[in-house]
């Protein structure tokens, strides 16, 4: 055989490994809030940013979002969920942790904890036992609530509550998403008036006739934002999953 046609014969070869090879497949669980969770169609435009997390993976990768409106780290536990998560969970899989808008809420004992203390160890427990099943836990601080001062630039509204998830993820070597400091200088170069489109501000109509002005939650276009936020520091962080993201979708 003549040595151009044995290099063709080899490139096809190589090609066809190629073409079926299959990537493992993996499940990231996502567990966290109503900033995350999935929205009934009654609600819309309110979004979770986690709710449309999947479109941005190839195929390969299952989104599986057990974020639920009104929870904190503890209610979370405290109602099975994350049971149902831990009882599911294989290796090779990813679990997205991002509590904190719940936890502050300190008139409300089902949902409280404290930043420095049972805060933190919820999310210790999270990542230990994530970790027990050869899973990969990943952290995230909150996403910024949209409340602005009158110096025209965002008030903090979480406290030591970030604070604390970044310590965690430093004292346990654990990859950290810093959605807070990510979303408030987004929200801030958006200025006030622009940024109103990206949360759950709507316009008078039969279900809500007065009309949404909610500057916790996300539209569509917000939390569409927010996942090509998150998508863009796990590619600049090299997390392994990250080779999985159709990135020509994430153009923000």
């Amino acid at each position: 055989m003549k040595p151009t046609r044995f290099i063709l014969l080899l490139t096809m070869v190589f090609i066809i490994q190629d073409c079926n090879y299959e990537k493992p497949h993996f499940t990231i669980y996502t567990i966290g809030d109503s900033t995350m969770a999935d929205k009934r169609q009654e609600v819309y435009p309110e979004t979770g940013w986690c709710q449309i997390l999947g479109e941005y993976f190839d195929q390969g990768v299952i989104v599986s979002n057990h974020a639920v409106n009104g929870r904190s780290s503890k209610s979370f536990i405290d109602e099975n969920r994350w049971q149902i998560v831990l009882d599911s969970l294989k290796a090779g899989d990813y679990v997205f942790i991002q509590f904190g808008h719940n936890d502050e809420k300190e008139y409300d004992s089902t949902r409280y904890t404290t930043p420095f203390g049972t805060y933190r160890q919820n999310l210790e427990r999270f990542v230990n036992e994530t970790r027990g099943r050869g899973a990969t836990p990943v952290l995230f601080t909150p996403i910024v609530r949209r409340k602005f001062g009158d110096n025209g630039l965002l008030t903090d509204t979480h406290g030591d509550y970030p604070r604390s998830v970044r310590e965690v993820a430093d004292n346990m070597d654990v990859p950290l998403i810093d959605l807070q400091k990510l979303t408030e200088e987004w929200v801030n170069t958006l200025g006030e008036e622009a940024s109103r489109e990206y949360y759950l501000w709507t316009l008078p109509d039969d279900r809500y006739p007065d009309g949404r002005k909610d500057d916790t939650h996300l539209s569509l276009k917000g939390a569409n934002q927010v996942a090509m936020l998150a998508l863009k520091e796990c590619t600049r962080l090299k997390l392994p999953f990250s080779e999985r993201i159709i990135t020509e979708k994430v153009t923000f």
